[in-house]
């Protein structure tokens, strides 16, 4: 583990944030341990992508509660939410910044990492602003209850339901769900399995071009979850030359599978969201563009700035810029709850209250 950095020049705080050259320093230190050759495709910037999202996609623009501010997702009352499987993984891959860089936040870091690992992975550069601050501990009631996060098992209704509650239209739920570019799914965690595109370590529009090319066959895992899949036959056929002629293995069977999740599909079927899939499919730059803008509202979400960019939310003002202490080395998963994802479990209680309040509007 390295050194702790030299303290900042100066304490940063609401009306004193971190300043550009400590933020620089910080951005090097996150680009430097991306490559991580023994984890999923070699890479933990997939990972660190899906902990940003997670963190902030648990905002309620009715309540104005949840969202990256606080980090919540650092114990058991958010961390232990179904949705969150694995990411102690790369909660566990930023110790070592938040010990070279003790005065950071934790939500800082988890925001900053994933534009950072987006930018590396090829994609756009990302907006990001610093400032929130870290929730002191678990009793704190502005961390977010569990089930608000997308069920990948629904439907566009469901999708509705989730992203309009953070204040999304139908175009920003498209262009968010081309993060599918990225990572794969494990069916320990999420209950599903595979990866969406050929590359996952590579930011493109692929998942769109994919998902509109393929035909894709519904598919029951071992657990009883249902998938789409698709299996490359030019890959097949690649390895059957390499192997002079020889069948592929399970292993290259499995490597030339592509999945797709019934919220992906879902995408496919609606008219509104389809017509982006199409356009993002064909414009690269487009999908760049957008998706650059709806990640860092997302990134946003439950932030208030003034003018000149400082955060105002009154616990922030109040508290100060506090950077929570380091917690383990370690990839610690939460203890309780865990199951086999979020299928059908705790996202059917939200889905219900989504349902009976999106039907009086």
């Amino acid at each position: 583990m390295s050194a702790p950095a030299p303290p900042p020049s100066h304490t940063p705080s609401p009306e004193n944030p971190p300043s550009t050259s400590q933020l620089s320093e910080v951005r090097a230190a996150i680009s430097s341990l991306l490559s991580q050759p023994s984890y999923d495709d070699g890479s933990a910037g997939p990972v660190l992508v899906r902990l940003a999202w997670h963190s902030a996609g648990t905002f309620d623009k009715a309540t104005h509660s949840g969202g990256s501010n606080g980090a919540g997702m650092r114990w058991e009352s958010e961390g232990g939410d179904p949705a969150n499987a694995g990411l102690q993984h790369a909660r566990a891959f930023l110790e070592p910044i938040k010990h070279q860089f003790p005065w950071i936040t934790y939500s800082d870091l988890w925001t900053l990492a994933a534009v950072v690992a987006i930018e590396a992975m090829g994609g756009p550069h990302i907006e990001w602003k610093g400032g929130r601050t870290d929730f002191a501990d678990e009793s704190d009631k502005r961390i977010p209850p569990r089930g608000r996060l997308p069920d990948g098992s629904k439907g566009a209704d469901h999708l509705r339901w989730i992203f309009y509650r953070m204040g999304f239209n139908d175009q920003e739920i498209v262009a968010l769900s081309g993060a599918h570019n990225l990572g794969r799914c494990h069916a320990d965690r999420s209950g599903f399995d595979g990866k969406w595109v050929n590359n996952p370590t590579r930011f493109s529009n692929q998942y769109f071009r994919l998902l509109l090319a393929n035909d894709w066959k519904k598919k029951t895992l071992d657990n009883g979850v249902e998938q789409f899949v698709y299996v490359d036959e030019d890959t097949l056929q690649d390895v059957r030359e390499a192997n002079d002629g020889k069948e592929p293995s399970a292993e290259e069977i499995e490597e030339a599978t592509l999945m797709m999740l019934p919220s992906d599909m879902a995408l496919l079927d609606d008219a509104k969201m389809r017509v982006w899939v199409e356009k993002y499919a064909k414009d690269k730059d487009l999908f760049f563009d957008h998706f650059a803008k709806v990640f860092a509202k997302l990134m946003e979400l439950g932030i208030q700035r003034d003018a000149n960019g400082n955060v105002i939310n009154t616990d922030n003002v109040r508290d100060g810029y506090k950077s929570a202490p380091k917690k383990s080395d370690r990839p610690t998963a939460p203890e309780k709850d865990q199951n086999k994802g979020q299928i059908g479990h705790e996202a059917a209680v939200l889905k219900e209250q989504n349902r009976e309040k999106w039907a009086k509007l």
